[in-house]
């Protein structure tokens, strides 16, 4: 891992005023980089000297030296494509390297995952009278996935990628209703009004989404995950597919859920579908 994935994985294990230090650093890595360590106190509102324990906890001698680290953090790789691509690799290089990254951010996002919270996620999407999946950019073809998913589970869902259209949603949502919001980043200003517009609607609202982000704050049951990759610089990659994964991992617990019965509506769908495909050969 370099200092940026270090600084995300480790966010619950620092203090309070630690936390405070790496939000600023993970918020804008390229002013911590031209800042000094009184200019970082100053932006993180922490002493000096908590931002050289902090740096000291990243295996680093001190500001100086966690500058040059972080700086070599953001070099890696080809800004707006992948951090583990560089400009001259050919085919194969980045075939493997794509595949290989990935794999390593799921087991990430998979030993992050609090089963608890997935537990008590099932719970409420059993219960729930409707379901909504809302997602923007990259986690709106998650959201449309997961209607795919639930809209054979004999249960009224709906999905939206339009901003009007969740607004609308959440408006009309009540309780019984469940809205469940996905976002990597947790950090979309709309997407944190939909949640607490949903809550105060009666609804309840489960955020796919980042630990300690400001939408995890404002849901109902945030369902987080570590996810080792900085959509701001590159393409959303590993974060969509975890996200993907989380959606199958749900539909598997509502499935389990509701029994045996359920599964034999389920083998029917399953039945009529055959109809709209050419046989398999023997």
């Amino acid at each position: 891992m370099n200092t940026l994935e270090k600084i995300h994985n480790n966010l619950s294990l620092f203090s309070k005023s630690e936390r405070k230090v790496a939000e600023v650093i993970l918020t804008s890595p390229q002013t911590a980089i031209h800042s000094s360590i009184a200019a970082l106190a100053k932006l993180a509102d922490v002493s000096e000297p908590t931002v050289n324990r902090f740096c000291r906890r990243l295996d680093t001698k001190g500001f100086p030296d966690f500058k040059l680290h972080l700086a070599q953090s953001l070099a890696n790789g080809t800004p707006y494509v992948s951090r583990h691509v560089e400009e001259d690799d050919d085919s194969d290089s980045y075939t493997s390297k794509i595949f290989e990254s990935t794999m390593a951010a799921l087991d990430s996002a998979r030993q992050s995952l609090d089963t608890n919270a997935i537990n008590r996620a099932v719970d409420m999407l059993t219960q729930a009278r409707t379901i909504s999946f809302f997602g923007l950019g990259a986690s709106a073809a998650v959201a449309h996935d997961a209607q795919n998913k639930f809209f054979r589970f004999n249960v009224p869902v709906s999905c939206f990628d339009d901003v009007l259209m969740q607004r609308i949603s959440c408006i009309n949502s009540n309780e019984g209703d469940v809205v469940v919001l996905i976002s990597h980043t947790g950090r979309t200003k709309s997407m944190i009004d939909m949640a607490r517009m949903a809550r105060e609607n009666g609804a309840q609202v489960i955020g796919i989404t980042a630990r300690h982000s400001p939408l995890s704050v404002e849901c109902t049951l945030p369902v987080t995950m570590e996810v080792p990759e900085d959509t701001d610089l590159y393409l959303p990659m590993a974060s969509r597919l975890a996200q993907l994964v989380v959606i199958d991992v749900l539909a598997t617990g509502f499935t389990l859920r509701r029994g045996p019965r359920f599964r034999d509506s389920l083998k029917r769908v399953k039945e009529v579908l055959k109809e709209s495909r050419v046989n398999k050969e023997l």
